[in-house]
């Protein structure tokens, strides 16, 4: 099968080809003429396989025949978790729009909004958002969804971990009722189906590989190290075996820092993405490393989401991931469009547990390898025998808190209105302030009553 046999058109054929691409991969194959029908879809593929160009380009085929964009509007939506991630979204939908007259932007948080606004009087085919900028316009009037056809989330398994589901709804409630729906993620977890089910209409389900499963061309093995000599064990494994590009992963942003200050002192070229970096600082050190001028890039889960290089040959995780299916998105940066990758784990005997997770998760024990000269003094134990995955059901909706009955001005509430009046127990000395305080004699009074000389007498 080749991309001509897709329904593509001519221009955007021509893109394609100018990337060295003859073949569509499984996801794109099964995708792209699903999208170009009209059809929702819920397509579920591991990192690295495509699924980028398997809904921007039908996206690009469909928009061609619309009507022009009006100020302010935009036809097609995409949204992403993460900056890195829309930026490489839109920079792949400009590559292949590259011989059709559309436009598209991005717009996320972290840098000034009113340029933004500039680009969007005019209107655009194609917008790429962050959900928190997108609101952010949306509340200053600088985009509308009159024209709206086609709805796209993106990594849709991160965003509901990012903690972007109310966002999510709020756009929602935004958008025309009638539109194409498309969602794309690494994973469809249960919760990923149970926010579809209000979202898709009759859906094309696409998946091309069990969940949380590793790509095959990925190389994986760990090698037991002490924690405090995690980065001494990294620094030799990049000097020993001259890796010139690599993807180190940290479960912090302090932690990430740490790292690529000690890398630096060892003579290395190493630069840090993390949420504290500004947008800036981010992007320069993401293109830096993509040229090769920096050789190793620690960054953590979330500000890792887009990086996307064909040719990245190995990731390290220094640190094991809390959440076992991020091991699955971390390793998918390498061994991407059919290429071969490595991925390597530092793990201490304290990342046991984690260790248990991870190899329960991709359902495979991954392989062990000694080093000699890092022999650790906390050893790790072993692995456990793999259990089967179990179903994970949805989460239950919270129960909304019932309301507080009030009573409207001049309305009795339900006690006093049958004649009761509500009492509180009262404490030694307090008096009741429902009831009037009862006027004493004086002191003066209380004397002259008790004092028999005082008393008038009638002889």
């Amino acid at each position: 099968m080749s991309f001509t046999s897709l329904g593509l058109s001519e221009p955007i054929l021509k893109a394609v080809a100018e990337q060295g691409y003859e073949t569509p991969s499984p996801i794109q194959a099964q995708a792209i003429p699903a999208v170009i029908s009209g059809r929702d879809v819920m397509a579920a593929a591991q990192t690295g396989t495509g699924k980028t160009a398997g809904f921007t380009l039908p996206l690009l085929e469909r928009l061609i025949k619309g009507n022009r964009v009006q100020s302010n509007n935009v036809r097609a939506l995409v949204l992403t978790p993460t900056r890195e991630l829309a930026a490489q979204v839109n920079e792949s939908i400009e590559t292949y729009s590259k011989y059709v007259n559309l436009n598209a932007t991005v717009v996320f948080g972290g840098v000034k909004i009113n340029p933004q606004m500039m680009r969007l009087r005019q209107g655009v085919d194609v917008l790429v958002a962050t959900p928190g900028r997108l609101l952010d316009l949306y509340n200053q009037n600088a985009v509308k969804f009159s024209q709206l056809e086609v709805l796209v989330l993106d990594e849709a398994d991160r965003m509901l971990d990012m903690g972007f589901l109310r966002d999510i709804k709020k756009i929602l409630a935004l958008l025309p009722q009638q539109r194409q729906n498309l969602l794309f993620s690494a994973t469809f977890s249960a919760d990923i189906r149970a926010l579809a089910k209000g979202l898709v209409n009759k859906p094309l389900e696409i998946s091309v590989n069990p969940e949380n499963s590793t790509a095959e061309k990925v190389t994986q093995w760990i090698t037991a190290v002490d924690k405090k000599r995690k980065p001494a064990v990294l620094s030799y494994l990049i000097k020993e075996n001259n890796w010139q590009q690599v993807l180190v992963f940290t479960k912090t942003k302090h932690g990430a820092n740490k790292l690529t200050r000690f890398l630096e002192a060892e003579g290395l070229t190493a630069a840090a993405i993390h949420g504290n970096k500004s947008q800036g600082a981010r992007t320069k050190a993401l293109a830096a490393f993509k040229e090769g001028t920096v050789q190793i890039l620690v960054a953590t889960d979330i500000a890792a989401r887009g990086i996307d290089i064909d040719l990245l040959p190995q990731v390290v995780n220094f640190e094991l991931p809390n959440v076992p299916e991020d091991y699955v998105h971390r390793i998918g940066r390498t061994a991407r469009a059919g290429n071969t990758g490595q991925a390597v784990s530092l793990v201490c005997a304290d990342e046991l547990p984690l260790l248990w997770d991870v190899e329960h998760v991709i359902q495979q024990h991954i392989e062990r390898k000694v080093l000699e000269k890092f022999i650790p003094v906390n050893e790790l134990g072993e692995s456990r025998p793999i259990r089967p995955l179990k179903a994970k059901k949805p989460k239950k909706p919270k129960k909304p808190k019932a309301a507080k009955v009030e009573h409207k001005d001049g309305q009795r509430s339900g006690e006093n209105a049958s004649g009761h009046q509500v009492r509180t127990p009262k404490k030694r000395g307090q008096v009741n302030a429902a009831q009037p305080k009862a006027n004493k004699p004086s002191s003066k009074a209380r004397r002259r009553k008790s004092n028999p000389k005082n008393k008038n007498t009638h002889q």
